[in-house]
């Protein structure tokens, strides 16, 4: 646990950096990719939505034997 609190009100609103990704200078407030690697990023990550997959019916493992309420005749 840490006992020293980090003060945030020095630090610049915009950061100037090499972009990890393709090494060119940005600005940004926080550190990570440049505005246009990241939308190719988004770009390349999302995908379209899938409503054709469908969970398979539960089925109960062979060894899974029902317990003796479950099987009791009224």
């Amino acid at each position: 646990m840490r006992d020293a609190e980090i003060d945030l009100t020095d630090t610049p609103n915009d950061l100037e950096f090499d972009c990890p990704r393709c090494h060119e200078p940005a600005t940004g407030r926080l550190y990570g990719p440049c505005p246009t690697c990241a939308e190719q990023l988004r770009a390349a990550i999302i995908g379209e939505r899938d409503d054709s997959a469908v969970a398979p019916e539960f089925e109960p493992k062979m060894n899974v034997t029902p317990n003796a309420v479950a099987l009791k005749d009224d």
